[in-house]
């Protein structure tokens, strides 16, 4: 029997950088119970509830929390470089969902944070994340933690998002859940879990990260693109401009979920060109 594909990834050296997945709008919707291996289309939802997510133009994920038992909590969640929005919606059932505007609800301050849970899409989401979500449990208000179903890389579980700030974790162990917890708080990155920004592509994501070692700057807001042309990417620090030259090179072959045969995985290597 094959390894798990979040033992085998990290088996083969498989950096977590310029691995995030992509999207700048969120559409993030309580629904309890299980989730089918695809969130929206294989879960027992009603037809005119599936008509608007599968039309929302953005990522759609399934939230819950073991401890809640009525009402439905939906967060529209616009991921920007330096600010975010995120307005919450307070719904009696999912029967109301068709109609509603998500983007009308009540602003929402504060950190919207994400444990992928979603078991029935890989093995290891479910293995790793619900530990991970436990132990987050006594460090996060309640409103602001949530199992969410498929975010993008199984193999790198336990995977984390933090939203409106648009950024990924991964293998995030349990154990460091208060220090991860009080960073995000303080809107600080933990920069060893760091997979990227949702907001950039997979380039960008390995300049930026290069940059913010380069610097020292684990803050959100402390980096801003200036610029990409070709494979030159250049971020402003607050000590100045920093230009990075980024590469795509082959990876490590490593299964992409569990069960599949392993595949070549692709990789960025960034390196510092120069700075202003």
């Amino acid at each position: 029997m094959s390894a798990p594909c979040a033992d085998a990834s990290l088996a083969a050296g498989e950096p977590l950088g310029a691995t995030a997945t992509e999207g700048a709008e969120w559409l993030l919707v309580e629904v309890r119970g299980a989730w089918g291996r695809d969130a929206v289309a294989d879960t027992a939802l009603p037809a005119e509830v599936r008509a608007p997510l599968a039309a929302f133009d953005g990522k759609v994920v399934l939230v819950r929390r073991p401890d809640r038992r009525a009402g439905v909590t939906l967060f529209r969640v616009s991921v920007g470089e330096l600010e975010g929005t995120a307005a919450r919606l307070e719904l009696d059932s999912l029967d109301e969902l068709p109609g509603v505007d998500p983007g009308r609800g009540e602003p929402f301050v504060g950190p919207v944070v994400l444990v992928c849970a979603h078991g029935r899409r890989d093995a290891c989401c479910a293995r790793l994340g619900v530990p991970l979500y436990d132990a987050l449990v006594p460090h996060l208000a309640p409103d602001r933690l949530w199992q969410a179903s498929h975010l993008g890389g199984h193999r790198f579980a336990p995977n984390v998002v933090w939203l409106p700030a648009g950024v990924q974790l991964g293998r995030v162990p349990p154990e460091r859940a208060p220090e991860v917890a009080g960073l995000l708080a303080e809107g600080r990155i933990p920069l060893d879990l760091y997979r990227g920004r949702t907001i950039y592509a997979p380039p960008v994501q390995a300049a930026e990260i290069l940059v913010r070692s380069v610097a020292g700057c684990d803050g959100v807001g402390d980096l801003r693109l200036r610029g990409q042309e070709a494979d030159l990417v250049t971020f402003a620090t607050p000590s100045g401009e920093l230009t990075v030259r980024v590469e795509q090179r082959p990876g490590p072959s490593v299964p992409q979920s569990c069960g599949a045969e392993p595949e070549q995985a692709a990789q960025w290597s960034a390196r510092l060109e120069s700075s202003a």
